[in-house]
Protein backbone atom coordinates (compact mmCIF):
# COMPACT_ATOMS: atom_id res chain seq x y z
CA UNK A 1 0.00 0.00 0.00
CA UNK A 2 1.60 3.36 -1.02
CA UNK A 3 2.17 5.96 1.83
CA UNK A 4 -0.86 8.28 0.29
CA UNK A 5 -3.57 5.40 0.25
CA UNK A 6 -5.75 5.88 3.96
CA UNK A 7 -9.12 4.86 4.72
CA UNK A 8 -10.38 7.80 3.03
CA UNK A 9 -9.44 5.34 -0.16
CA UNK A 10 -12.12 3.02 0.34
CA UNK A 11 -15.65 3.93 -0.23
CA UNK A 12 -17.40 1.30 2.26
CA UNK A 13 -16.63 -1.47 5.27
CA UNK A 14 -17.46 -3.97 2.37
CA UNK A 15 -14.92 -2.82 -0.11
CA UNK A 16 -11.99 -2.62 2.83
CA UNK A 17 -12.78 -5.85 3.95
CA UNK A 18 -12.42 -7.27 0.09
CA UNK A 19 -9.24 -5.82 0.18
CA UNK A 20 -8.16 -7.14 3.25
CA UNK A 21 -9.13 -11.05 2.79
CA UNK A 22 -7.51 -10.99 -0.58
CA UNK A 23 -4.18 -9.47 1.69
CA UNK A 24 -4.76 -6.24 -0.95
CA UNK A 25 -3.54 -4.62 2.26
CA UNK A 26 -3.10 -5.50 5.89
CA UNK A 27 -4.57 -4.49 9.30
CA UNK A 28 -1.60 -2.78 10.08
CA UNK A 29 -1.12 -0.99 6.66
CA UNK A 30 -4.37 0.81 7.32
CA UNK A 31 -3.91 1.24 10.73
CA UNK A 32 -1.16 3.60 10.16
CA UNK A 33 -2.65 5.28 7.28
CA UNK A 34 -5.49 6.00 9.36
CA UNK A 35 -2.87 7.25 12.10
CA UNK A 36 -1.11 9.18 9.62
CA UNK A 37 -4.59 11.30 8.68
CA UNK A 38 -4.95 11.64 12.09
CA UNK A 39 -1.92 13.54 12.39
CA UNK A 40 -2.03 15.29 9.08
CA UNK A 41 -5.66 16.68 10.27
CA UNK A 42 -4.25 17.63 13.75
CA UNK A 43 -5.72 21.11 13.22
CA UNK A 44 -8.91 19.99 12.85
CA UNK A 45 -8.62 19.33 16.70
CA UNK A 46 -10.88 15.54 15.99
CA UNK A 47 -8.70 13.48 18.27
CA UNK A 48 -7.97 14.28 22.05
CA UNK A 49 -5.74 10.76 22.78
CA UNK A 50 -3.93 8.44 20.38
CA UNK A 51 -1.88 5.59 21.58
CA UNK A 52 -0.22 4.67 17.87
CA UNK A 53 0.98 1.52 19.94
CA UNK A 54 -1.98 0.02 21.34
CA UNK A 55 -3.77 0.88 17.72
CA UNK A 56 -1.04 -1.13 15.98
CA UNK A 57 -1.03 -3.79 18.35
CA UNK A 58 -4.44 -4.38 17.57
CA UNK A 59 -3.87 -3.94 14.01
CA UNK A 60 -1.16 -6.77 14.45
CA UNK A 61 -3.50 -9.00 16.14
CA UNK A 62 -6.30 -8.62 13.48
CA UNK A 63 -3.74 -9.69 10.61
CA UNK A 64 -3.13 -12.88 12.76
CA UNK A 65 -7.22 -13.26 12.70
CA UNK A 66 -7.31 -12.52 9.30
CA UNK A 67 -4.41 -15.11 8.18
CA UNK A 68 -5.43 -17.61 10.28
CA UNK A 69 -9.45 -17.42 8.57
CA UNK A 70 -11.13 -16.36 12.13
CA UNK A 71 -11.84 -12.57 10.51
CA UNK A 72 -15.66 -11.49 11.04
CA UNK A 73 -16.49 -8.77 9.03
CA UNK A 74 -15.23 -5.95 11.22
CA UNK A 75 -12.16 -7.41 11.46
CA UNK A 76 -9.09 -5.06 10.96
CA UNK A 77 -11.33 -2.06 10.24
CA UNK A 78 -9.81 0.96 11.10
CA UNK A 79 -12.88 2.82 13.79
CA UNK A 80 -12.59 5.28 16.67
CA UNK A 81 -14.30 6.19 19.91
CA UNK A 82 -15.95 9.30 21.81
CA UNK A 83 -14.44 9.78 24.25
CA UNK A 84 -17.58 9.07 26.76
CA UNK A 85 -16.82 5.28 26.29
CA UNK A 86 -14.33 4.58 28.80
CA UNK A 87 -11.38 2.41 27.34
CA UNK A 88 -8.47 0.83 29.04
CA UNK A 89 -5.53 1.81 26.63
CA UNK A 90 -6.83 5.83 25.87
CA UNK A 91 -7.40 8.67 28.23
CA UNK A 92 -11.50 8.84 28.69
CA UNK A 93 -11.93 12.68 29.58
CA UNK A 94 -15.34 13.37 28.36
CA UNK A 95 -14.35 16.02 26.93
CA UNK A 96 -13.52 17.65 30.61
CA UNK A 97 -10.74 19.01 32.76
CA UNK A 98 -12.13 16.45 35.43
CA UNK A 99 -10.69 13.45 33.96
CA UNK A 100 -8.43 15.00 31.93
CA UNK A 101 -5.84 12.49 32.94
CA UNK A 102 -8.10 9.46 33.80
CA UNK A 103 -8.28 5.93 32.33
CA UNK A 104 -10.26 3.36 32.90
CA UNK A 105 -9.26 -0.67 34.61
CA UNK A 106 -12.24 -1.63 31.91
CA UNK A 107 -13.39 -1.08 28.70
CA UNK A 108 -17.21 -0.01 28.01
CA UNK A 109 -19.63 -2.68 26.47
CA UNK A 110 -19.85 -0.99 23.22
CA UNK A 111 -15.87 -0.96 23.30
CA UNK A 112 -15.26 -4.29 23.95
CA UNK A 113 -17.99 -5.60 21.10
CA UNK A 114 -16.04 -4.05 18.81
CA UNK A 115 -12.60 -5.01 19.96
CA UNK A 116 -14.40 -8.86 19.90
CA UNK A 117 -15.05 -8.01 16.33
CA UNK A 118 -11.80 -6.96 16.09
CA UNK A 119 -12.02 -3.59 15.00
CA UNK A 120 -8.71 -1.12 15.54
CA UNK A 121 -9.00 1.56 17.37
CA UNK A 122 -7.34 4.62 16.65
CA UNK A 123 -8.13 6.83 19.79
CA UNK A 124 -10.75 8.68 21.17
CA UNK A 125 -12.65 11.57 19.69
CA UNK A 126 -13.73 15.08 21.21
CA UNK A 127 -16.87 15.98 22.21
CA UNK A 128 -18.66 18.93 24.29
CA UNK A 129 -17.75 18.21 27.87
CA UNK A 130 -19.62 15.37 29.37
CA UNK A 131 -21.92 15.13 26.19
CA UNK A 132 -23.52 18.49 27.14
CA UNK A 133 -24.00 20.59 23.87
CA UNK A 134 -24.77 20.79 20.29
CA UNK A 135 -21.53 22.01 18.38
CA UNK A 136 -18.63 20.64 20.29
CA UNK A 137 -17.67 24.20 21.65
CA UNK A 138 -17.50 23.18 25.24
CA UNK A 139 -14.76 20.57 25.17
CA UNK A 140 -12.35 21.65 27.73
CA UNK A 141 -9.63 21.02 24.89
CA UNK A 142 -10.79 23.29 22.51
CA UNK A 143 -13.65 22.63 19.86
CA UNK A 144 -13.76 20.54 16.61
CA UNK A 145 -13.52 22.18 13.57
CA UNK A 146 -15.95 20.90 10.85
CA UNK A 147 -14.20 19.40 7.97
CA UNK A 148 -16.33 21.27 5.01
CA UNK A 149 -16.09 24.39 6.64
CA UNK A 150 -13.41 25.11 9.44
CA UNK A 151 -15.32 28.44 10.42
CA UNK A 152 -17.91 26.12 11.25
CA UNK A 153 -19.28 23.97 14.02
CA UNK A 154 -19.27 20.18 13.71
CA UNK A 155 -22.61 19.63 15.08
CA UNK A 156 -22.26 17.87 19.11
CA UNK A 157 -21.97 16.72 21.33
CA UNK A 158 -20.57 13.62 18.91
CA UNK A 159 -18.80 16.54 16.63
CA UNK A 160 -15.59 14.67 16.61
CA UNK A 161 -17.05 11.27 15.80
CA UNK A 162 -18.70 12.81 12.47
CA UNK A 163 -15.85 14.93 11.90
CA UNK A 164 -13.51 12.06 11.97
CA UNK A 165 -15.46 10.17 9.29
CA UNK A 166 -16.35 13.42 7.72
CA UNK A 167 -12.41 13.89 6.97
CA UNK A 168 -11.70 10.15 5.69
CA UNK A 169 -9.55 9.14 9.12
CA UNK A 170 -12.17 6.08 9.51
CA UNK A 171 -15.10 5.23 7.72
CA UNK A 172 -16.80 4.41 11.03
CA UNK A 173 -16.71 5.82 14.45
CA UNK A 174 -19.14 5.71 17.82
CA UNK A 175 -21.25 8.39 18.99
CA UNK A 176 -23.75 9.11 21.61
CA UNK A 177 -27.25 10.68 21.30
CA UNK A 178 -28.84 12.04 24.52
CA UNK A 179 -31.10 14.83 22.66
CA UNK A 180 -29.66 14.54 18.87
CA UNK A 181 -26.29 14.10 19.54
CA UNK A 182 -25.73 11.27 16.72
CA UNK A 183 -28.14 12.54 14.59
CA UNK A 184 -27.22 16.17 14.27
CA UNK A 185 -23.20 16.41 13.98
CA UNK A 186 -23.65 13.64 11.35
CA UNK A 187 -26.04 16.17 9.36
CA UNK A 188 -23.68 18.67 9.93
CA UNK A 189 -20.61 16.81 8.85
CA UNK A 190 -22.45 15.14 5.70
CA UNK A 191 -22.28 11.70 6.96
CA UNK A 192 -25.22 9.24 8.04
CA UNK A 193 -25.51 8.58 11.91
CA UNK A 194 -28.40 6.58 13.59
CA UNK A 195 -29.39 6.43 17.28
CA UNK A 196 -31.07 3.04 18.28
CA UNK A 197 -34.16 2.44 20.26
CA UNK A 198 -33.25 3.69 24.02
CA UNK A 199 -32.20 -0.14 26.08
CA UNK A 200 -31.22 -1.85 22.54
CA UNK A 201 -27.37 -0.92 23.43
CA UNK A 202 -25.55 -1.28 26.34
CA UNK A 203 -25.21 2.20 28.29
CA UNK A 204 -21.98 0.14 30.45
CA UNK A 205 -19.11 2.22 30.47
CA UNK A 206 -20.63 5.17 28.95
CA UNK A 207 -20.39 7.84 31.13
CA UNK A 208 -23.65 9.68 31.99
CA UNK A 209 -25.10 12.43 31.17
CA UNK A 210 -28.97 11.77 31.26
CA UNK A 211 -29.55 8.21 32.28
CA UNK A 212 -33.18 7.78 30.45
CA UNK A 213 -31.75 9.65 27.32
CA UNK A 214 -28.00 8.68 26.25
CA UNK A 215 -28.25 5.81 23.75
CA UNK A 216 -24.98 4.71 21.91
CA UNK A 217 -25.35 5.00 18.42
CA UNK A 218 -22.74 4.56 15.15
CA UNK A 219 -21.69 6.74 12.55
CA UNK A 220 -20.42 6.23 9.22
CA UNK A 221 -20.40 7.45 5.15
CA UNK A 222 -23.48 5.25 4.39
CA UNK A 223 -26.60 3.40 5.54
CA UNK A 224 -24.77 0.47 4.49
CA UNK A 225 -21.97 0.37 6.98
CA UNK A 226 -23.94 1.53 9.89
CA UNK A 227 -25.94 -1.40 9.73
CA UNK A 228 -22.36 -3.52 10.26
CA UNK A 229 -21.83 -1.72 13.44
CA UNK A 230 -25.02 -1.25 14.68
CA UNK A 231 -25.74 -5.31 14.31
CA UNK A 232 -22.53 -5.80 16.37
CA UNK A 233 -22.96 -3.45 19.48
CA UNK A 234 -26.80 -4.22 20.02
CA UNK A 235 -27.42 -6.77 22.31
CA UNK A 236 -28.64 -7.45 25.90
CA UNK A 237 -26.10 -6.61 28.71
CA UNK A 238 -26.98 -8.01 32.32
CA UNK A 239 -24.64 -4.82 33.59
CA UNK A 240 -26.84 -2.61 32.54
CA UNK A 241 -30.05 -2.05 34.36
CA UNK A 242 -31.75 0.04 31.09
CA UNK A 243 -30.63 -2.81 29.08
CA UNK A 244 -33.58 -4.62 26.47
CA UNK A 245 -33.66 -8.15 26.60
CA UNK A 246 -36.50 -8.79 23.56
CA UNK A 247 -37.57 -6.40 20.60
CA UNK A 248 -40.81 -6.59 20.09
CA UNK A 249 -40.66 -10.37 20.76
CA UNK A 250 -36.76 -10.59 18.97
CA UNK A 251 -33.93 -11.63 21.53
CA UNK A 252 -32.05 -8.11 21.27
CA UNK A 253 -28.58 -9.51 20.28
CA UNK A 254 -26.13 -9.37 17.30
CA UNK A 255 -27.47 -10.46 13.88
CA UNK A 256 -31.55 -8.83 15.04
CA UNK A 257 -30.50 -5.66 13.36
CA UNK A 258 -28.79 -6.51 10.08
CA UNK A 259 -31.84 -9.25 9.63
CA UNK A 260 -34.52 -6.58 9.54
CA UNK A 261 -32.24 -4.54 7.43
CA UNK A 262 -32.09 -7.64 4.87
CA UNK A 263 -35.89 -8.28 5.18
CA UNK A 264 -36.94 -5.10 4.46
CA UNK A 265 -34.69 -5.07 1.43
CA UNK A 266 -35.89 -8.13 0.11
CA UNK A 267 -39.41 -6.54 0.28
CA UNK A 268 -38.72 -3.99 -1.47
CA UNK A 269 -36.56 -5.44 -4.11
CA UNK A 270 -39.42 -7.37 -5.01
CA UNK A 271 -41.44 -4.49 -6.05
CA UNK A 272 -39.20 -4.02 -8.70
CA UNK A 273 -38.58 -0.07 -10.35
CA UNK A 274 -41.48 0.84 -7.28
CA UNK A 275 -39.38 -0.58 -4.44
CA UNK A 276 -40.95 1.68 -1.71
CA UNK A 277 -44.65 1.49 -2.98
CA UNK A 278 -46.64 0.90 -0.14
CA UNK A 279 -44.45 2.95 2.48
CA UNK A 280 -46.18 6.03 4.04
CA UNK A 281 -43.92 8.67 4.90
CA UNK A 282 -45.34 11.03 7.58
CA UNK A 283 -44.25 14.87 7.53
CA UNK A 284 -45.14 16.83 10.48
CA UNK A 285 -46.46 19.95 9.68
CA UNK A 286 -44.64 21.29 12.76
CA UNK A 287 -41.71 20.50 11.67
CA UNK A 288 -41.69 23.26 8.88
CA UNK A 289 -42.97 26.35 10.44
CA UNK A 290 -41.26 29.58 10.46
CA UNK A 291 -38.03 28.44 12.10
CA UNK A 292 -36.90 26.68 9.33
CA UNK A 293 -33.85 27.92 6.81
CA UNK A 294 -35.20 28.01 3.10
CA UNK A 295 -31.82 25.95 2.44
CA UNK A 296 -32.47 22.97 5.04
CA UNK A 297 -36.69 23.13 3.83
CA UNK A 298 -35.56 23.09 -0.26
CA UNK A 299 -32.77 19.89 0.29
CA UNK A 300 -35.63 18.21 2.56
CA UNK A 301 -38.50 18.58 -0.20
CA UNK A 302 -36.10 17.36 -3.07
CA UNK A 303 -35.41 13.94 -0.25
CA UNK A 304 -38.79 13.72 -0.03
CA UNK A 305 -39.59 13.82 -3.90
CA UNK A 306 -36.76 11.88 -4.25
CA UNK A 307 -38.68 9.07 -1.92
CA UNK A 308 -41.86 9.68 -3.71
CA UNK A 309 -40.47 8.55 -7.15
CA UNK A 310 -39.00 5.66 -5.32
CA UNK A 311 -42.94 4.79 -4.90
CA UNK A 312 -43.75 6.23 -1.17
CA UNK A 313 -46.65 8.14 -0.33
CA UNK A 314 -45.82 11.36 1.59
CA UNK A 315 -48.72 11.86 4.40
CA UNK A 316 -48.99 15.14 6.10
CA UNK A 317 -48.81 14.01 9.86
CA UNK A 318 -48.90 16.24 13.28
CA UNK A 319 -46.71 16.27 16.39
CA UNK A 320 -48.65 19.08 18.69
CA UNK A 321 -46.09 18.77 21.40
CA UNK A 322 -42.90 19.44 19.57
CA UNK A 323 -42.59 23.16 20.98
CA UNK A 324 -43.00 21.24 24.48
CA UNK A 325 -39.89 19.10 23.43
CA UNK A 326 -37.55 21.67 24.22
CA UNK A 327 -38.46 22.70 27.89
CA UNK A 328 -39.21 19.59 28.95
CA UNK A 329 -35.99 17.86 27.33
CA UNK A 330 -34.35 20.81 29.38
CA UNK A 331 -35.71 20.26 32.50
CA UNK A 332 -35.50 16.48 32.89
CA UNK A 333 -31.78 15.94 30.81
CA UNK A 334 -30.27 18.92 33.90
CA UNK A 335 -31.96 17.16 36.04
CA UNK A 336 -30.17 13.54 35.59
CA UNK A 337 -26.79 15.91 34.99
CA UNK A 338 -27.23 17.22 38.57
CA UNK A 339 -27.42 13.23 39.99
CA UNK A 340 -24.90 11.53 38.13
CA UNK A 341 -22.51 13.74 37.76
CA UNK A 342 -22.37 14.30 41.54
CA UNK A 343 -19.71 11.51 41.66
CA UNK A 344 -17.51 14.11 40.63
CA UNK A 345 -16.28 15.55 44.01
CA UNK A 346 -12.83 15.35 43.85
CA UNK A 347 -12.28 12.82 46.63
CA UNK A 348 -12.22 9.19 44.61
CA UNK A 349 -11.00 10.09 41.24
CA UNK A 350 -10.61 12.91 38.85
CA UNK A 351 -9.59 16.81 39.07
CA UNK A 352 -8.98 17.75 42.71
CA UNK A 353 -8.39 21.24 43.37
CA UNK A 354 -4.48 22.29 44.66
CA UNK A 355 -5.72 24.63 47.89
CA UNK A 356 -8.65 24.00 49.93
CA UNK A 357 -10.19 24.45 53.38
CA UNK A 358 -11.09 21.25 54.73
CA UNK A 359 -13.54 18.40 53.20
CA UNK A 360 -16.61 20.61 51.65
CA UNK A 361 -14.66 23.33 50.57
CA UNK A 362 -12.12 20.67 48.20
CA UNK A 363 -14.66 19.62 46.84
CA UNK A 364 -16.96 22.82 46.15
CA UNK A 365 -13.73 23.70 44.44
CA UNK A 366 -12.71 21.16 42.62
CA UNK A 367 -16.06 21.25 40.61
CA UNK A 368 -16.12 24.76 39.89
CA UNK A 369 -12.29 24.70 38.66
CA UNK A 370 -13.26 21.42 36.76
CA UNK A 371 -16.72 21.45 35.22
CA UNK A 372 -17.14 24.23 32.18
CA UNK A 373 -19.73 26.68 32.59
CA UNK A 374 -22.53 25.03 30.17
CA UNK A 375 -21.71 21.42 33.00
CA UNK A 376 -22.11 24.03 35.96
CA UNK A 377 -25.49 25.67 33.85
CA UNK A 378 -27.11 22.67 33.82
CA UNK A 379 -26.28 21.02 37.32
CA UNK A 380 -27.25 24.12 38.63
CA UNK A 381 -30.63 23.73 36.93
CA UNK A 382 -31.01 19.80 37.75
CA UNK A 383 -30.40 21.09 41.06
CA UNK A 384 -33.27 23.37 41.05
CA UNK A 385 -35.87 21.47 39.06
CA UNK A 386 -35.36 18.85 41.66
CA UNK A 387 -35.50 21.07 45.16
CA UNK A 388 -37.97 20.60 47.24
CA UNK A 389 -40.95 23.29 46.02
CA UNK A 390 -39.92 23.05 42.25
CA UNK A 391 -39.64 19.09 42.06
CA UNK A 392 -43.67 18.71 41.60
CA UNK A 393 -43.57 22.41 39.37
CA UNK A 394 -41.15 21.49 37.38
CA UNK A 395 -39.73 17.81 37.25
CA UNK A 396 -42.80 16.06 37.33
CA UNK A 397 -44.71 18.23 34.95
CA UNK A 398 -41.70 17.78 32.62
CA UNK A 399 -42.35 13.65 32.80
CA UNK A 400 -45.60 14.18 32.01
CA UNK A 401 -45.08 15.96 29.24
CA UNK A 402 -42.80 13.34 27.80
CA UNK A 403 -45.53 10.90 27.77
CA UNK A 404 -47.66 12.92 25.85
CA UNK A 405 -44.75 13.93 23.25
CA UNK A 406 -44.26 9.66 23.12
CA UNK A 407 -47.67 9.17 22.77
CA UNK A 408 -47.79 11.62 19.81
CA UNK A 409 -45.59 9.36 18.15
CA UNK A 410 -47.53 6.84 18.44
CA UNK A 411 -50.98 7.63 17.45
CA UNK A 412 -48.90 8.61 14.06
CA UNK A 413 -47.69 5.34 13.56
CA UNK A 414 -50.10 3.29 14.68
CA UNK A 415 -52.84 4.85 12.14
CA UNK A 416 -51.12 7.30 9.63
CA UNK A 417 -47.43 6.23 8.77
CA UNK A 418 -44.63 3.77 8.51
CA UNK A 419 -41.61 6.32 9.36
CA UNK A 420 -41.81 10.19 9.88
CA UNK A 421 -39.36 12.36 8.04
CA UNK A 422 -38.09 15.77 8.50
CA UNK A 423 -35.00 17.75 8.97
CA UNK A 424 -32.54 17.24 11.89
CA UNK A 425 -31.60 20.56 12.22
CA UNK A 426 -34.04 24.40 11.53
CA UNK A 427 -30.73 25.44 10.20
CA UNK A 428 -27.54 24.67 8.37
CA UNK A 429 -23.94 24.48 10.71
CA UNK A 430 -23.67 27.86 12.57
CA UNK A 431 -20.11 29.75 13.17
CA UNK A 432 -17.81 28.77 16.07
CA UNK A 433 -18.65 31.05 18.82
CA UNK A 434 -21.68 32.41 17.21
CA UNK A 435 -24.20 32.21 19.88
CA UNK A 436 -21.91 33.08 22.89
CA UNK A 437 -24.02 36.23 24.09
CA UNK A 438 -27.12 34.25 23.59
CA UNK A 439 -27.14 30.43 26.04
CA UNK A 440 -29.70 29.25 25.07
CA UNK A 441 -29.72 29.46 21.09
CA UNK A 442 -28.31 26.27 20.92
CA UNK A 443 -30.98 24.91 22.80
CA UNK A 444 -33.24 25.97 20.17
CA UNK A 445 -31.66 24.50 17.29
CA UNK A 446 -32.78 20.56 19.14
CA UNK A 447 -36.40 21.11 18.37
CA UNK A 448 -36.48 18.42 15.35
CA UNK A 449 -34.52 16.01 17.35
CA UNK A 450 -35.40 16.26 21.77
CA UNK A 451 -38.79 14.56 21.20
CA UNK A 452 -37.83 11.28 19.58
CA UNK A 453 -34.94 10.98 22.49
CA UNK A 454 -37.60 11.70 25.16
CA UNK A 455 -39.58 8.69 23.63
CA UNK A 456 -36.86 6.62 23.23
CA UNK A 457 -37.50 5.96 19.22
CA UNK A 458 -35.00 5.03 16.88
CA UNK A 459 -33.73 7.90 14.31
CA UNK A 460 -30.94 8.82 11.95
CA UNK A 461 -29.52 11.38 9.55
CA UNK A 462 -28.18 11.07 6.19
CA UNK A 463 -26.91 13.32 3.87
CA UNK A 464 -29.59 15.27 1.44
CA UNK A 465 -27.91 18.44 0.48
CA UNK A 466 -26.13 21.92 0.93
CA UNK A 467 -26.45 25.12 2.17
CA UNK A 468 -25.14 27.89 3.99
CA UNK A 469 -23.70 31.29 2.18
CA UNK A 470 -21.68 29.23 0.03
CA UNK A 471 -23.12 26.54 -0.46
CA UNK A 472 -20.55 24.40 1.73
CA UNK A 473 -22.24 23.20 4.82
CA UNK A 474 -24.16 19.64 4.99
CA UNK A 475 -28.02 19.09 5.58
CA UNK A 476 -29.23 16.08 6.76
CA UNK A 477 -32.26 14.32 6.45
CA UNK A 478 -34.06 12.57 9.59
CA UNK A 479 -35.58 9.41 9.50
CA UNK A 480 -37.88 8.20 12.50
CA UNK A 481 -39.07 4.80 13.25
CA UNK A 482 -41.45 2.88 15.58
CA UNK A 483 -39.42 1.30 18.48
CA UNK A 484 -37.03 -1.72 17.47
CA UNK A 485 -36.98 -0.79 13.24
CA UNK A 486 -33.80 -0.23 13.25
CA UNK A 487 -33.47 -2.29 10.37
CA UNK A 488 -36.20 -0.67 8.47
CA UNK A 489 -35.04 2.53 8.77
CA UNK A 490 -31.54 1.57 7.59
CA UNK A 491 -32.82 -0.39 4.63
CA UNK A 492 -34.83 2.84 3.80
CA UNK A 493 -31.97 4.86 4.14
CA UNK A 494 -29.91 2.97 2.05
CA UNK A 495 -32.43 2.60 -0.88
CA UNK A 496 -32.43 6.63 -0.84
CA UNK A 497 -28.50 6.59 -1.30
CA UNK A 498 -28.54 3.63 -3.86
CA UNK A 499 -30.22 6.93 -5.81
CA UNK A 500 -28.28 9.85 -5.04
CA UNK A 501 -24.32 10.88 -4.55
CA UNK A 502 -24.69 13.26 -1.35
CA UNK A 503 -23.40 10.71 1.08
CA UNK A 504 -20.36 9.69 -1.50
CA UNK A 505 -19.25 13.73 -1.37
CA UNK A 506 -16.11 14.92 0.18
CA UNK A 507 -14.56 17.72 1.88
CA UNK A 508 -11.21 19.36 0.36
CA UNK A 509 -9.14 19.14 3.88
CA UNK A 510 -7.10 22.77 4.08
Amino acid sequence: MSNTTSPYTFSSIAQMRKALDSKQVSATELAQAALDRAHATKHLNIFLDINPEATLAQAKEADQRIAEGKQQLLTGIPIAHKDVFVTRQWRTTAGSKMLENYTSPFDATVVEHLNNAGTVNIGKLNCDEFAMGSGNENSAFGPCLNPWDTNAVPGGSSGGSAAAVAAGIVLATTGTDTGGSVRQPSAMCGVSGIKPTYGTVSRFGMIAYGSSLDQAGPIAGSAQDLVELLDVISAFDERDSTSIETCDGTPNRQGRVKQAYLDTLASQNAQGSLPLKGLRIGVPKEFFGPGLSADVASAIEAALQQYEALGAERVEISLPRTELSIPAYYVLAPAEASSNLSRYDGVRYGYRAKEYKGLEDMTSRSRSEAFGPEVQRRIMIGTYVLSQGYYDAYYLQAQRIRRLIANDFQAAFATQCDVIMGPVSPNVAKNIGENRDDLTADWLADIFTLGISMAGLPAMSIPCGFGGANGNRPIGLQIIGNYFNEGQILAIADRFQQHTDWHTRKPEIK
